[in-house]
């Protein structure tokens, strides 16, 4: 589960946006703000977030992740350590940053945690059994404001389990009409 922490001493200009360090650019979008900005001790690679987007970049600003919030499946901030760990939708591999040493946390856990909260509808939890189980979610494009769905198998859970992905064709359905989206053709040999 994730976890808020105290506040930090990111420096914030006057509608709470911080501020880049020189020499740090994320290429902004129109109407997208940076809401925090942290560098990792082991790394140093900057760690952006913005109202749209987890941006990651070098210390030399060649950029290594640029990813909307709506991929973020979990994530988790340790409060001793000062490490923030996510993982991506549909991907076993994660990332993590520690910000103790260079620019302490700032605003990174509660900002995470909003943006990340702020792209989710709806979510339902499709449980058969041990290495059987599925996670299907409404997400929103938060520079767009389009909905999309999006389904994350659970450790173990096979994509050719039959039964599996009849459920969760169902789940997937019945959040699309309670979000407003469109009907999904149901999978080839469905009747």
């Amino acid at each position: 589960m994730f976890r808020r922490s105290g506040r930090g001493g990111q420096p914030r200009d006057r509608r709470g946006q911080a501020d880049l360090p020189a020499g740090v650019d994320v290429g902004l979008r129109r109407g997208e703000h940076v809401l925090a900005v942290a560098q990792d001790d082991h790394t140093a690679s900057w760690v952006v977030l913005t109202t749209y987007r987890v941006v990651v970049l070098a210390e030399s600003g060649e950029v290594q992740v640029d990813r909307p919030w709506h991929d973020v499946d979990t994530g988790a901030w340790d409060p001793e350590s000062m490490t923030l760990s996510l993982s991506w939708v549909g991907s076993v591999r994660g990332l993590q940053w520690t910000v103790r040493e260079r620019t302490g946390p700032g605003r990174l856990p509660e900002v995470f945690w909003e943006r990340v909260s702020a792209s989710v509808v709806l979510v339902r939890q499709v449980d058969l059994g041990a290495r059987r189980s599925a996670t299907v979610s409404i997400r929103k494009v938060l520079s767009t404001r389009e909905l999309v769905d999006q389904v994350q198998l659970g450790r173990g859970s096979r994509a050719d389990d039959a039964a599996l992905v009849r459920e969760v064709e169902v789940a997937r359905r019945e959040l699309r009409d309670q979000a407003g989206l469109a009907p999904v053709d149901p999978p080839s040999g469905d009747s």
